[in-house]
């Protein structure tokens, strides 16, 4: 048993962030300034994409993005049913529709399928979310939206350095958003962007971010003058040049976090394939899995116990193990507001009451790997035998 509990995720921040955080501190801009655009441009040359807008949040990245796909009242928007809130309520907040698809057993990523069926007169876009980080099938999903007119989003806030048959995710989709929130790949603290090869969409978002106006302060500055109109409205979504300076020191380690993630994870696979007591998530030969989270599925049938005693003998181990996530059709605002109910997405819905996910984070030592097998493992020769 840990004298510490292991949380499933946490933010690394060594001395060369702190110093890199310092030093824009000291500068003469703290928000709006040079720092802002140095990390956007890092990040679209990271993951190959044309042009990047970085915000105040992986929710507002998401809002920002269904805002440039041209989301308003009555538009339907199809969304998969195992992500986290944000992802339809951003279509909310542009007054269009959420409507729920099924997802797949094993990847527990949206079916294309299901999306097929869900898609009417109204639908305007389609979200792809790579759960776990592990990239949808976005061939079929780019065919579907390509024959139907829709605008493609990749919620891609689990996928920064995944990539799908070769390709980096960030230049999958019309608009692709990632997350820079503490539990993430890399932090800025709070933060979010979105990456897109289509100027229009570009324009669009940086004005959407600054109150629908045309020029920030860092332009009119370079410009010399004080003029700017208000061509939209728009939001407060502003990063500030001290967490884009954190940011970056983060993006150069990058590459060696992830295959930290990965070298974890494959002791996981290696340590719970053919046990009894849950059954990690499938994996595509055609993907580069970027390992967010490491999501098991109980087997439930097999084993005398249930999810809750699961997860309260873990934690008591010292494991901090979570639940990602309730599919957002299940919480009441959305049974209140669309009706929805048990019965709308069965795959997700049964997959749900059968989720855990294990602890996994770049900072993770050996240690800490051999508690959370060991543990594990006890319980299985506990209760299944």
């Amino acid at each position: 048993m840990r004298p510490h509990t292991l949380p499933y995720a946490r933010q690394w921040v060594d001395d060369i962030d702190i110093a890199a955080v310092i030093e824009a501190l000291r500068s003469d801009w703290l928000t709006t300034g040079p720092k802002v655009a140095e990390f956007e441009h890092a990040v679209a040359d990271l993951v190959g994409a044309k042009a990047a807008v970085a915000v105040s949040s992986g929710t507002a990245a998401l809002h920002t993005a269904m805002y440039a796909a041209g989301i308003g009242p009555g538009d339907e928007v199809v969304v998969p049913a195992m992500t986290f809130v944000a992802t339809p309520n951003a279509v909310v907040f542009q007054g269009g529709t959420p409507v729920f698809a099924d997802v797949h057993p094993h990847t527990l990523l949206v079916d294309p399928q299901d999306v097929a069926a869900k898609i009417t007169p109204r639908t305007k876009a389609i979200v792809a979310v790579d759960y776990a980080g592990h990239p949808c099938e976005y061939d079929t999903l780019r065919t579907l939206a390509d024959r139907h007119g829709l605008v493609l989003i990749a919620d891609a806030c689990h996928a920064l350095g995944a990539a799908y048959k070769g390709k980096k995710v960030g230049t999958l989709a019309d608009l692709t958003v990632f997350s820079f929130h503490p539990v993430k790949h890399i932090t800025t603290g709070e933060g979010g962007m979105v990456v897109t090869d289509h100027s229009e969409f570009a324009a669009k978002m940086r004005r959407f971010r600054n109150h629908g106006i045309a020029t920030d302060h860092h332009q009119r500055t370079q410009q010399g003058t004080w003029y700017y109109e208000m061509v939209e409205l728009g939001y407060n979504y502003r990063i500030t040049d001290f967490q884009c300076a954190l940011g970056l020191s983060q993006l150069r380690k990058l590459p060696a976090w992830i295959a930290r993630r990965r070298t974890i994870a494959h002791r996981y696979n290696r340590a719970f394939s053919g046990r009894l007591l849950f059954k990690p998530l499938a994996v595509s030969p055609e993907v580069c899995h970027a390992y967010h989270l490491y999501v098991v599925q109980l087997n439930l049938d097999e084993v005398p116990i249930s999810r809750e005693h699961i997860f309260r003998a873990l934690r008591e181990h010292g494991i901090g193990v979570n639940v990602h996530y309730m599919p957002p059709h299940l919480h009441p605002y959305y049974r209140r507001w669309l009706g929805s109910r048990v019965g709308t997405c069965p795959v997700a819905e049964n997959a749900y009451a059968r989720l855990l996910s294990l602890p996994l984070f770049h900072g993770m030592s050996d240690q800490d790997v051999d508690d959370v097998i060991a543990a594990v493992h006890h319980l299985e020769r506990r209760y299944a035998g």
